[in-house]
C-alpha cells in the first residue's frame, strides 16, 4: 500500500520527514493540513484520532500508524530503505546519530519555538523571552559549531540532516547564527542547497506570511 503522510508544507517537523522521503525517492501520498486542501477536515480528524496531542506529522503505512518524527524516520529506514540509509548500520554510529537528532529537536527547534508561540498568542515577543531564547539557542549553536569540527558529513541524507535542516532554517530567523560559528553558518547553507531540502523550502515559500515574527527576505 502507498505510504500516507499527514502534515503541513510550512511545518518544520513535516519537513524533517519529507526530507527523508525525498532523499530516497519514496512514493507517498501527502495529506496537507492547509486551507487549500479540500480534504483538510478529514486529514485533521485522522491526526487528532491517532496522535496523543493531535500533532502532525503522522505516517500511515497500511495498518501501521507512526507519529513523532524520529520514529517515523526509523520506520522508513527499516521498512522502506533506499540509497540514503538514514540510520547508520553500525550500532555505535546509530546511537550517535540519534543523540545529535535530539540536539536539533530539543535544543534548537523547541527552544526557538518559545518565541514563535508567544508571538502567536500575544502578537509580539517580550524582550525577556527573546533574550532567554537567544541565550539557549546560541549556546546550542556554539556546541554544534564544535561538533562540526569532528563530523564527517555523509554522501547522503541521514537522520542528522533531516533534523538539522529545518531546525537551522527556522532558528536562524529567530536567533541568527553568530559570526563566530562559521562552520555552522556554512553547513546551514549546504543543507539548504541539498535537493530534498531545497524542495521543502520552495514548496513552503507561499506560506511564509504565516510566520508570526515576519519571515526575513532571504533563504
Amino acid at each position: 500500500m502507498m505510504l500516507e503522510l499527514y502534515g503541513h508544507p510550512f511545518s518544520s517537523y513535516t519537513w524533517k520527514v519529507l526530507i527523508a522521503l525525498y532523499a530516497n525517492g519514496t512514493h507517498f501520498t501527502f495529506h496537507s493540513l492547509d486551507g487549500e486542501n479540500p480534504d483538510q477536515a478529514t486529514a485533521y480528524a485522522r491526526v487528532q484520532q491517532v496522535s496523543p496531542m493531535g500533532k502532525f506529522p503522522l505516517l500511515v503505512d497500511g495498518s501501521r500508524e507512526v507519529f513523532e518524527t524520529s520514529p517515523i524516520i526509523e520506520h522508513l529506514a527499516l521498512h522502506h530503505p533506499g540509497a540514503a540509509p538514514l540510520i547508520p548500520a553500525d550500532p555505535d554510529a546509530a546511537i550517535r546519530t540519534r543523540m545529535i537528532d535530539r540536539v536539533f529537536d530539543n535544543y534548537v527547534m523547541n527552544a526557538m519555538q518559545e518565541c514563535v508561540d508567544e508571538a502567536i498568542s500575544t502578537g509580539s515577543v517580550s524582550p525577556e523571552t527573546q533574550a532567554r531564547v537567544d541565550e539557549r539557542v546560541t549556546r546550542a549553536y556554539r556546541w554544534i559549531e564544535g561538533w562540526l569540527a569532528t563530523y564527517a558529513m555523509p554522501d547522503s541524507v541521514s537522520l542528522i540532516e533531516c533534523a538539522a535542516a529545518p531546525a537551522l532554517f527556522y532558528a536562524d530567523w529567530v536567533t541568527p547564527i553568530p559570526e563566530d560559528c562559521p562552520r555552522l553558518r556554512g553547513w546551514r547553507a549546504q543543507l539548504l542547497a541539498m535537493p530534498p531540502v531545497a524542495r521543502c523550502v520552495e514548496d513552503a515559500r507561499r506560506f511564509r506570511h504565516y510566520f508570526p515574527l515576519g519571515a526575513p527576505d532571504r533563504d
